[in-house]
């Protein structure tokens, strides 16, 4: 079998991007599976490769490949050496990868025309809402077109001649372990973990804790320990954006906060209808609601005799006077002589 990439201009949601069109084709058959991606690292080959055999249902002993680095970890051609992780990835399906010769691109033709093809028949008039449409639109494209059609070099349809090659095709494991890239993240002051320039929620509890953050290729896990702690749909598209799911966070002020009088407006009205009219308007001449004046003013009427503080009331209302220094010292001049020996 062989696998390559290439890249297509495609229109996603009304937005045209560079997408990586991944292919793998059996040699023998040409049955052709693609899919397209973002973005083509380690991560997005394993995930189509697992997805590709599946489709093939068997994998073959050898797979040959470009001298890719997604890939090979150094060296080319005959001398490439493959990258560990990927190197244990096709052992899993009982294959390996071989390099072909640089300058030597025939090794792998079957996989280079379909490219041609999927962008003059399949791409053609087409329109994908997302990334997940756009590759169930590919797989359908496969199955419809590409591998139904005959072709002349075999006189059949690849599905037909697969047929004849899936006895010889290698037998998938009976448990194929899943894809993901597990990450370590610290949940930041806003509750969020940050994974690919993009924030996902977790609850507010594991603000400034330490979480995994296993990234499929549909999904993304947050654990805690041993515990599932958030789940959301991974987001292809985009960058800088926040995911909230409903319920991770509280809100971050009481319900019924601040509404209505404060404390100390209520321990001051009620009583006398001058001390109301001035606290309602000593109340428009501050900010918010008032308190830091209000507290103020309630502390002057526990300090000082009630007739003093009234008269001084009156005549601050009267004069238009919101200023409680000015207020105290009117207070202490009607105070002066009754409670003070004040000369």
């Amino acid at each position: 079998m062989q696998h390559d990439t290439s890249p297509h201009k495609i229109t996603i949601g009304g937005k045209q991007v560079t997408a990586q069109c991944a292919s793998l084709v059996l040699a023998y058959s040409r049955k052709i599976f693609i899919q397209y991606y973002p973005r083509f690292t380690r991560f997005e080959c394993k995930v189509f490769l697992a997805e590709a055999l599946q489709y093939m249902q068997g994998s073959c002993k050898r797979c040959v490949i470009d001298n890719t680095s997604v890939i090979v970890g150094r060296g080319s051609g005959p001398d490439a050496e493959m990258a560990p992780e990927m190197e244990m990835f096709a052992r899993i399906y009982g294959a390996h990868f071989m390099a072909h010769r640089i300058m030597h691109a025939d090794r792998k033709a079957r996989v280079e025309r379909p490219f041609y093809y999927a962008e003059t028949n399949f791409l053609v008039g087409r329109t994908f809402s997302d990334w997940h449409n756009l590759n169930q639109q590919a797989r359908e494209w496969c199955d419809q077109v590409a591998n139904h059609k005959p072709k002349r070099i075999l006189g059949m349809s690849p599905n037909e001649a697969w047929i004849m090659e899936k006895r010889s095709l290698l037998s998938l494991p009976r448990v194929t372990p899943p894809v993901y890239v597990s990450c370590q993240r610290t949940v930041d002051v806003e509750g969020y973990v940050h994974l690919d320039t993009i924030r996902y929620s977790v609850p507010d509890t594991l603000i400034g804790k330490s979480v995994e953050v296993l990234k499929y290729w549909d999904r993304v896990e947050v654990y805690h320990g041993r515990i599932k702690a958030a789940k959301h749909q991974r987001a292809l598209q985009g960058r800088y954006k926040r995911i909230t799911k409903p319920g991770h966070h509280r809100p971050l002020t009481r319900k019924n906060a601040h509404q209505g009088p404060c404390a100390e407006e209520v321990c001051l009205t009620g009583r006398n209808k001058t001390l109301d009219l001035y606290v309602a308007a000593l109340k428009k001449r501050s900010r918010g609601r008032g308190v830091v004046k209000l507290r103020r003013l309630l502390e002057l009427k526990r300090t000082y005799p009630a007739d003093p503080f009234m008269a001084a009331i009156e005549n601050a209302l009267h004069y238009g006077l919101f200023d409680l220094a000015r207020l105290e010292s009117i207070i202490l001049k009607n105070t002066g002589g009754d409670f003070f020996d004040i000369k």
